[in-house]
């Protein structure tokens, strides 16, 4: 499974990077905005810096909504970096620029998907991933990890090569499931993999280490 982690604060892309598992980012206007990241020509500059941290695969999403707009704002954004993956919305102009883009080569993210259905489409038209939004499903009492589970299922039976981004990932356990079912990859909050290192156990073990140590050495 690979690790994203769903932010545009570049201390915390760091943070993640530096512990040695970090696959990939994706960011959104949102996220871009809390770090008060505004205006074209900036946003353009921070998605440069964020692909100057990591190795591959940085999401930046257009914020058209046309076929036209989508395509001439998905070719600046690969202009970027060939790190950039262009992110597009899924509605019926987006699965159209989903095509355009697998013909010339560019990676696309199909964002907002709540359905197999949807995401159907968007691997038929030949996205390089789709993101199912678990945490929101979860919001209005669907279980969003039984979409992934559908997918997951769908894209392994017929052989899509679109690969199952599980988004709106909110806790650990979320995480875990994703990786017991299937998901190729994960994105969420640095917060989410960090807390894969927690447990009592290890903590209560660790400090009775060093207390046996600090004995056996006279201290």
């Amino acid at each position: 499974m690979k690790f994203f982690i769903d932010t545009a604060n570049l201390d915390e892309i760091r943070e993640a990077y530096d512990l040695g598992v970090l696959d990939g980012v994706t960011t959104n206007p949102s996220l871009m905005a809390k770090e008060g990241i505004s205006g074209e020509e900036n946003v353009r500059a921070h998605y440069k810096a964020i692909c100057d941290i990591v190795d591959d695969k940085v999401s930046a999403e257009v914020i058209a909504t046309d076929f036209e707009g989508m395509i001439r704002e998905g070719k600046e954004l690969a202009k970027i970096d060939d790190k950039i993956v262009v992110k597009i919305p899924m509605i019926k102009e987006g699965v159209k620029a989903i095509k355009y883009f697998h013909s010339e080569g560019i990676r696309t993210n199909c964002t907002l998907v709540f359905s197999s259905g949807q995401a159907l489409l968007a691997a038929k038209a030949g996205a390089s991933y789709v993101s199912p939004f678990i945490g929101r499903l979860d919001d209005i009492s669907f279980d969003g990890l039984e979409l992934i589970e559908q997918i997951v299922h769908i894209y392994q039976t017929y052989g899509y090569a679109t690969e199952v981004l599980a988004a709106s990932v909110r806790h650990t356990m979320h995480l875990i499931k994703c990786a017991e079912i299937g998901a190729d990859v994960v994105t969420c909050p640095l917060k989410v993999i960090t807390g894969l290192l927690k447990h009592p156990l290890t903590d209560s073990g660790l400090a009775q280490f060093l207390a046996d140590h600090a004995k056996a050495a006279g201290k």
